[in-house]
Order: C-alpha cells, then sequence, then structure tokens
C-alpha cells in the first residue's frame, strides 16, 4: 500500500520556480476576476446614457458615483500586479512581486466586493424599493464576507 503525500510537505522546487508558479497562478487568478470588474463597468457606463438615468434619485445618483468610482478603483488595484510584472521583469525581484501582487490582490478583491454590493444596492433600490434594497444588500454583503474572507481565513487555521 502506498502512502499519500503529506499536503503540508514543500513541494521539491526552488524558491525562484515557486516564485514562478505562485506569480503564474496569481496572474490567472486576477484575469478572472478582472472579467467581473471590467463586466461591472460596462454596465455601469451604459447605464449612465439611458433614458431613465436623469429620473433617479439624489441617493441613487449617489449610489451610481459611488459603485463606478468602486469599480474604478478595483479595477485599479487588481491591475497593478501586471504593471509590477511587466515593470519590474528580469530584475531579480520575483517573490517580492508575488508578495505585493498577493496583497493587492486581496485589497482588490475587497473593493470588487463593495462594488458589486454598491452595484446591488443602487439595482434593488430603483427596481424594488430602498427597504428591499437594504435588506437584500445585507445579505450579499454577508455572502461576500463569508464565502470570500471568513471562509479562506477559518480553512487556514490551524
Amino acid at each position: 500500500m502506498q502512502s499519500q503525500p503529506d499536503p503540508q510537505a514543500p513541494r521539491p522546487e526552488s524558491p525562484e520556480a515557486r516564485a514562478d508558479r505562485n506569480l503564474a497562478e496569481l496572474l490567472q487568478e486576477l484575469r478572472v476576476v478582472q472579467t467581473g470588474v471590467q463586466i461591472v463597468f460596462a454596465f455601469l457606463l451604459g447605464a449612465a446614457f439611458t433614458s431613465r438615468f436623469p429620473q433617479l434619485s439624489t441617493f441613487q445618483h449617489g449610489s451610481y458615483v459611488v459603485t463606478l468610482l468602486l469599480t474604478v478603483v478595483a479595477a485599479v488595484i487588481l491591475a497593478t500586479p501586471v504593471a509590477l510584472h511587466r515593470g519590474l521583469f528580469h530584475r531579480g525581484l520575483k517573490s517580492r512581486i508575488v508578495a505585493l501582487s498577493a496583497l493587492l490582490a486581496q485589497v482588490g478583491l475587497v473593493f470588487l466586493a463593495m462594488a458589486l454590493n454598491a452595484a446591488v444596492l443602487l439595482l434593488m433600490d430603483v427596481v424594488l424599493g430602498r427597504t428591499a434594497a437594504i435588506a437584500i444588500t445585507a445579505i450579499t454583503v454577508t455572502l461576500f464576507a463569508g464565502l470570500w474572507f471568513v471562509l479562506p481565513w477559518a480553512i487556514r487555521r490551524p
């Protein structure tokens, strides 16, 4: 009977190979997330040019602006690892790039979660009214917090 490898044991790879693998994995994750940001941003850009947009309340206009800006900030932060990699390519800094990029990815996810929840608040306020919008947004905030932040934290705890 063969024994299973220890999942906690380090992979047999050099620090350089590990940094290469970690950066490739991180950039692939960011590609997936960036697509979502682009879709939300495109929706928001189009929404401002609809015939109903001028009829929105002051709260809804404010929500729109906040949502759009949160989406832009999320896009900038989530694209920064690519810019770091391009700007520091072949400078022997890959481990530092990976560490900073991982932090930026976490911060970017926070801004993306805020942007998506702000979009839910805006849309639900227009469609269902303020009370329903707040209730539904509270649910989506809980889902994001639980699945994106609490679950990974709970799993990585010893």
